[in-house]
Order: structure tokens, then C-alpha cells, then sequence
């Protein structure tokens, strides 16, 4: 008998079944569509904080979950011998004016004190940055140390293969066992606001294209409101759109095509490079915009994790933390405002 059931194998739950899984927990893992499949299984990997002001509970966590990621997937690759990608390389954005240039130097020192040494923003001159920079208005950039890349399949794959060294594999079916932890996204938020009546959570669509374009171990770029992400295996992920609407949840269109251009105007050395994958997914949000953490509104005795939304992957280390702490040792962690609550 499992101590631990986990009820979705997209990045919350895998994460968290391997959080609990290496505290001695005997872990299974129910997926009728497999690891991955869902939003998780998309191609951008931009692991970014928010911007250093205005500090919340939300911005802290994201920063303590960006610190503790090298360790977490080190030691997922260590276990299960698969990469996930991973490798915290920064950040570098242009600055299109005089007053975001002020804003970013502002931000800077901010920075400073909120990222308690461990990570950097900031502003540089463009011939400081070298031949791997979007043009900027201004002549300057910003360039951040905290921000890291993964590639999302191979991360979920890099999971899947530690948690199978550890004993537990992902089945599509089996009766729940011990605590119970529902990481079921989409479906999950419209269970939940079916039941109240109300939107508690929605899907937003993402379209991205994945490029044949060895760019080498050199900082992601946000431009045009465009992430840019060299992965490690000579491939290169941008994206996304940010649809509330839409007919078809999995088709690409000339969205995705907006996309592409913007891009390459923004890093003219990407024209021609051949588009060798076209994906669209829909992320969960719920209506907080924070992942939604702890007892489950519906399900009596369980919890639930979902919400990742845009930065599931980045949160998922810190989020398996604070899941294994409160089903594991009834210690509870979880920010006011990640809790459903919040969101009902």
C-alpha cells in the first residue's frame, strides 16, 4: 500500500512524488494519459522570475524555488541518469526607452537587497553582453543572473526515470492509497468550478515553435514579449501566446506564425532556421494567478497542487517542498495566498 498517491504526472505532480519518494515515502502515481502529456509536455523552458519589486509571498516563493532548482534537478539526473536540460545560464532583456532604462536601474538595486546575494540584475551596455544580444533602443540591457532553462519534456522524462530508480512508475489507473494529492490541471480547475458554480480557475492557451538553431550555452532572451531559450540539445524554444480563447486547444495558427516573426526581428541571426516542431497547450490559471496549494476543496482528506500556469516549472521544486512537508509531517508552510481559498 502506497503511504503517498499522486493524481496527475504533469510537472507538480511528478515533482512532488519525488520530493516525497526521497523522504522515504512509498509513492504511486495515476495518469490515465501518461507523463507529461498535458501542459507540461510543451517546448519553452523559460525559468524566469518576476521582477524585483512590489515583494509578496508569490515573488519570494518563485525566488526560493529558482535557488533550489540546480540542487533538485542535479540530483534528479544523478538518480535516473536522464537530463532534464537544465542549466541556470540568466537572462538578457533590451530596453526600449528612457523610463524603463530608469525602472531597470531602479529594479537593480532592489535586487540587490531582495535576492540576498545569490543572483544579479543587471543593467549593462549591449558591447558588454557580446554578439548574443537583441537590439536595444537604448543601447542597454538587462541581464540577470537567477533566470534558468530546462526543456519541459526531458525534465518530466528526467523525473519519470529517478522516481522508476526509486520504485514508482506512473500508471494510468489504481486505487487512491494514503494521502492524496490531486495535480490534475485543466481538468482539475473545471471539476472545481463546476461544483461552486463560479470560475475558480481557467485554461489559457500557449502556441510555440521549437527551431533547429545551435545557439550554445549563452543566456535566454526576452524580447517583444517573446522568451528565446537555447536549450541544450542544439535546438532553440520560442513562445508564447497567451490565448483566453479559442476553438481548438491543441492546433497552431497564424498566432504561432506572429510569434516566429516577432522573434526573429527581435534576434535577426534566427532568420531561416528551420522550424522543426509547431505546439499549442492550454496551461491551468487559477483565479488567484498562484498555484493552488493544500487541503482539497471537494475531496475530503485530500490535497491538491495546481495552477502552475506560465511558471510551474520554475515553482515546482519549491511546491514539492511545501506539499511533502504538509502530507508528509502535517507541517504547513503554504502562503495565504496560494491557498484555494484564494481562488473560490
Amino acid at each position: 500500500m502506497a503511504d503517498v498517491t499522486v493524481r496527475g504526472a504533469g510537472i507538480f505532480g511528478l515533482s512532488i512524488a519525488w520530493t516525497c519518494a526521497r523522504r522515504g515515502a512509498k509513492v504511486q502515481v495515476i495518469d490515465p494519459f501518461g507523463p507529461g502529456t498535458g501542459s507540461s509536455g510543451g517546448l519553452v523552458g523559460a525559468l524566469a522570475p518576476h521582477v524585483p519589486e512590489n515583494w509578496n509571498a508569490k515573488k519570494a516563493f518563485q525566488f526560493d524555488s529558482l535557488i533550489m532548482a540546480e540542487p533538485f534537478w542535479t540530483q534528479v539526473e544523478a538518480t535516473g541518469g536522464v537530463s532534464p536540460g537544465y542549466a541556470r545560464l540568466g537572462r538578457v532583456q533590451p530596453i526600449p526607452d528612457e523610463r524603463g532604462l530608469d525602472l531597470a536601474r531602479a529594479r537593480a538595486d532592489t535586487a540587490s537587497e531582495l535576492w540576498q546575494g545569490r543572483a544579479m540584475w543587471q543593467v549593462l551596455p549591449v558591447d558588454e553582453v557580446g554578439a548574443w544580444c537583441p537590439p536595444s533602443p537604448t543601447g542597454f540591457v538587462i541581464h540577470d543572473t537567477l533566470t534558468a532553462r530546462m526543456h519541459p519534456r526531458r525534465a518530466c522524462a528526467a523525473l519519470v526515470s529517478a522516481l522508476a530508480v526509486m520504485g514508482v512508475e506512473v500508471v494510468p489507473e489504481a486505487p487512491d492509497a494514503g494521502q492524496v494529492i490531486h495535480a490534475t490541471g485543466l481538468a482539475g480547475l473545471q471539476e472545481l468550478s463546476q461544483a461552486f458554480g463560479k470560475t475558480v480557475g481557467n485554461g489559457v492557451k500557449g502556441q510555440a515553435a521549437l527551431l533547429r538553431f545551435d545557439a550554445g550555452p549563452v543566456p535566454q532572451l526576452f524580447a517583444d514579449a517573446i522568451h528565446i531559450v537555447p536549450h541544450a540539445d542544439g535546438t532553440l524554444a520560442i513562445g508564447s501566446t497567451s490565448e483566453r480563447e479559442y476553438d481548438d486547444p491543441s492546433s497552431t495558427d497564424t498566432a504561432l506564425d506572429d510569434v516566429i516573426e516577432r522573434a526573429t526581428r527581435a534576434v535577426p541571426v534566427l532568420h531561416g532556421a528551420e522550424v522543426i516542431e509547431r505546439w499549442a497547450g492550454v496551461r491551468p490559471r487559477s483565479k488567484s494567478r498562484a498555484p493552488m496549494l493544500g487541503t482539497h476543496p471537494l475531496h475530503e482528506g485530500h490535497f491538491i497542487a495546481n495552477g502552475g500556469f506560465k511558471i510551474g516549472f520554475g515553482m515546482a521544486p519549491k511546491v514539492a517542498e511545501v506539499m511533502a512537508d504538509l502530507v508528509l509531517d502535517g507541517r504547513d508552510t503554504i502562503p495565504t495566498d496560494f491557498r484555494p481559498e484564494a481562488s473560490l
